[in-house]
């Protein structure tokens, strides 16, 4: 099986912003991982993200292979968002009458049920804190990549 990751929403508004201060970083990993083999993997959740305030055809899909959110994520999210409300101590009365479930709850979830996957990458100073308390209550099958830090560190990779 090949490794995967899970690109975020944050990660693209970075690579397609030569401006971004975390452009070079986010350009490296994604050269990284096209040079490695790596396959990239967006959802359905994070194109609906960008598509907010950019266009479809922006993103760089002829690399990507798009996973749409099915019943399986929504099931998986169910638990990974309970344990995120129990973590942050969410009180019951706002999860009342129905609990708004955020999207890192949903790409986590998409992210552990795809045994390919091995790190979620993202920007996202939220999805860390989001993460740190799923970790708390349960045992994610993937780990964060912050696209702060350049790819050649995370990876122990000499750049020459």
């Amino acid at each position: 099986m090949k490794h995967s990751v899970l690109l975020d929403t944050s990660f693209f508004v970075r690579l397609l912003n030569d401006e971004d201060k975390l452009h070079s970083n986010a350009k490296g990993y994604y050269q990284y991982f096209l040079e490695n083999e790596t396959v990239l993997k967006v959802s359905t959740i994070s194109i609906a993200e960008y598509c907010v305030r950019g266009e479809i055809d922006e993103l760089p899909l002829r690399n990507i292979q798009i996973i749409p959110f099915n019943l399986d994520h929504a099931k998986r999210t169910g638990g990974f968002a309970e344990a995120i409300f129990s973590e942050n101590r969410i009180s019951q009365e706002k999860l009342e009458p129905r609990a708004i479930i955020p999207n890192d709850s949903k790409l986590f979830a998409q992210a552990d049920l795809d045994k390919s996957i091995t790190y979620f990458v993202t920007s996202d100073g939220r999805s860390r804190t989001t993460f740190a308390a799923l970790s708390k209550k349960l045992n994610p099958k993937f780990e964060i990549i912050d696209i702060v830090r350049p790819y050649n560190e995370t990876f122990g990779v000499l750049d020459l």
